[in-house]
């Protein structure tokens, strides 16, 4: 049993998440994922930092920042970018082989497509919640707040289109979708559970 979990930017899916694999006792996987990825490709850790849910394609980064292009971030396995989706690709790949666990993001679900033990699920939450769970967490201004989750909704979705060829945060591109306020935390990830025993894909009783 595999779970993937989109989310949007503070609806709290990275601590349902977590709540979840604890609650199942299973691995989860986030930043976990990029270390892997850069152990097992070889590639440095922080470029996988640089370049999480990002995607800039090698030309806009070329035609946002000239002066800092040089023939080093070309390979004849591709661009810097190219490598580091595709080892985090593979690296999804090879966890899944290895036991149940929880991914966050990356286009897991998209990795995975082939496999029939995954359920993909999207956490949400209303803006007004998220901004001020976002604000809470960090320390910053609503306003603050309400743009970097902009940005990061920007970025996640543009990465996911991209690579899946899915729209992110569409239903159609999951198994279930939940808006995390309706339960809270604790309530979204009981009703995960409940769903997962009843499809038979947990020990639970």
């Amino acid at each position: 049993m595999v779970i993937t979990v989109g989310r949007q930017y503070g609806s709290g899916g990275r601590e349902i998440g977590t709540k979840l694999a604890e609650r199942l006792g299973i691995t989860y996987y986030d930043d976990l994922l990029l270390k892997k990825a850069a152990e097992e490709s070889g590639l440095c850790e922080e470029l996988f930092h640089s370049f999480d849910e990002r995607p800039k394609s090698f030309l806009y980064s070329i035609a946002l920042d000239p002066y800092s292009f040089s023939m080093s971030h070309i390979t004849s396995k591709g661009s810097i970018e190219q490598q580091v989706y595709l080892a985090t690709y593979d690296t999804i790949k090879k966890i899944a082989d290895e036991g149940p666990c929880v991914l966050i993001g990356r286009c897991a679900d998209y990795a995975l497509k082939d496999r029939t033990d995954v359920i993909n699920l999207f956490i949400t939450a209303p803006l007004e919640n998220r901004i001020k769970r976002v604000a809470r967490r960090n320390g910053i201004s609503e306003d603050e707040a309400k743009e970097r989750i902009r940005r990061r909704d920007k970025d996640r979705a543009a990465y996911y289109n991209f690579y899946s060829a899915k729209e992110w945060g569409d239903a159609k591109s999951y198994d279930m979708c939940i808006d995390s306020m309706l339960l809270g935390i604790e309530g979204t990830v009981d009703l995960l559970a409940e769903m997962l025993r009843l499809k038979g894909m947990t020990n639970e009783k």
